[in-house]
């Protein structure tokens, strides 16, 4: 039976990565266990009820990441702003193992303060049957991993909210005497950890400019819409929340009602990127500016089905489509809007929960609008521009017209204006895949 909670993790309106809570967890290798319902717990706060009626329910590897030119990122440089991938923690090195003849077959990963801790495993080596676990200290939150091939480079454990990750090994057979030389090589290894910045970290990071936040930021939490734009409110369950290799922010949607999902090409290229990310669902905010924050969804990327540097997006599919497929999906506006048609974005600017853009002070009439139907990204008149509001981590976001709800654009560029790969382009390369 699911539980779902909302955890106080500081305002919702503000980064509130530690209020993030899990979801059902199947394992990596094709077979589904039983299922694992998980509840993060926040750094510091209770643990509120979820209140009644609220929440929702080409596999051919694209050319490397060039390593020339300016690098892309949401805040300004020089000329115009580039959105890139926001990072929201770091990577500690590690070697650590558990194993079958030592007595602790249980290890503790902790970095007080960091809004979640993600293990990196060198190794599972484990005898038929058995399996492992991450998960928080109260065992609220927990998904469940199983032996088998890794890639050469290791793979990435689901990651825990909070600051304190617990690996351990679970063996069905109660009593190895005897099978000391088969076991002697077995076990599992963690050479890295990814985890939110801990406190310390966060106020060493450089100071930014939210170039992309044009005049006062004006977006708000989702469910500010659900009483007076429902239909906005409802699209925004379709979007996304990406942790990618561990440490890093985009937004991702899901693209029409099969397994298909949208980013930016500068989110996840190949395959191999997907299979790195996380893809959470439902992490938005219980309450208009509160501090409740739902449980998220989190299922894995799995491949990559089109991708296209110019036109800047990447669609690609979820392993457990089944889990996302209750919160619904977006439809593709395909055509160039006129000047001053009425905008409004879904988003996980520096990875908060679900937020929209839609009002403007930038804007004459008060709501975002387009600027520019005919504005020059990649390519020539590629894009439509906006003053909606965005910040780094809002790569990859649908930008949806009002008159429609439907996607016109795929945000990636900031510096106000910003703007977005227009759908229409973007359905010309993928519609075979669809």
């Amino acid at each position: 039976m699911r539980r779902t909670v909302a955890l106080a993790a500081g305002a919702c309106t503000v980064v509130a990565l530690a209020g993030v809570a899990g979801a059902t967890a199947y394992a990596r290798t094709g077979e589904k266990p039983e299922a694992v319902v998980a509840s993060a717990r926040p750094a510091a706060g209770e643990v509120k009820a979820d209140p009644a009626g609220a929440g929702a329910a080409p596999d051919q590897a694209a050319p490397p990441r060039k390593a020339a030119g300016p690098p892309r990122t949401e805040e300004r440089g020089q000329g115009r702003g580039l959105v890139g991938r926001e990072q929201i923690g770091a990577i500690e090195q590690v070697d650590r193992v558990i194993g079958y003849l030592d007595g602790e077959r249980k290890m503790t990963l902790r970095y007080p303060g960091a809004t979640y801790v993600k293990p990196h495993f060198s190794r599972i080596l484990l005898l038929p049957g058995d399996y492992l676990t991450v998960s928080d200290p109260s065992g609220a939150e927990v998904h469940r991993v199983e032996s088998g091939l890794l890639p050469s480079a290791g793979r990435w454990g689901m990651s825990v909210s909070g600051d304190t990750a617990v690996v351990e090994l679970h063996s069905i057979r109660p009593d190895l005497l005897g099978l000391e030389s088969t076991i002697a090589n077995l076990g599992v290894g963690v050479d890295r950890v990814a985890h939110g910045f801990t406190p310390d970290e966060r106020a060493s990071q450089p100071r930014r400019v939210p170039e992309s936040v044009c005049g006062g930021d004006q977006k708000a939490d989702a469910v500010c819409y659900k009483s007076k734009d429902p239909v906005a409110y409802e699209r925004s369950k379709a979007v996304a929340r990406l942790l990618i290799n561990g440490n890093e922010l985009c937004t991702a949607w899901r693209a029409g009602p099969n397994n298909r999902l949208m980013t930016n090409n500068h989110c996840i290229v190949t395959s191999a990127d997907a299979y790195d990310t996380e893809v959470w669902f439902n992490y938005q905010c219980a309450q208009c500016g509160g501090h409740a924050v739902f449980r998220a969804t989190k299922v894995w990327g799995e491949k990559v089905l089109s991708t296209n540097e110019e036109l800047d997006y990447t669609l690609f599919t979820v392993e457990d489509f089944d889990l996302v497929k209750k919160f619904g999906y977006l439809q593709f506006d395909l055509r160039r809007p006129a000047k001053g048609e009425e905008l409004y974005i879904p988003q996980h600017p520096a990875g908060n929960p679900t937020e929209i853009a839609m009002t403007s002070d930038e804007d004459a009439k008060g709501n975002c609008a387009v600027d520019d139907p005919n504005y020059t990204g990649y390519a020539a008149g590629s894009d439509i521009s906006y003053l909606c509001d965005t910040e780094g981590g809002s790569s990859g976001s649908p930008v949806i017209s009002k008159r429609t709800d439907k996607v016109l654009a795929v945000h990636h560029f900031g510096g106000c204006p910003n703007s977005g790969v227009r759908m229409d382009l973007i359905y010309n390369k993928i519609k075979s895949q669809l």
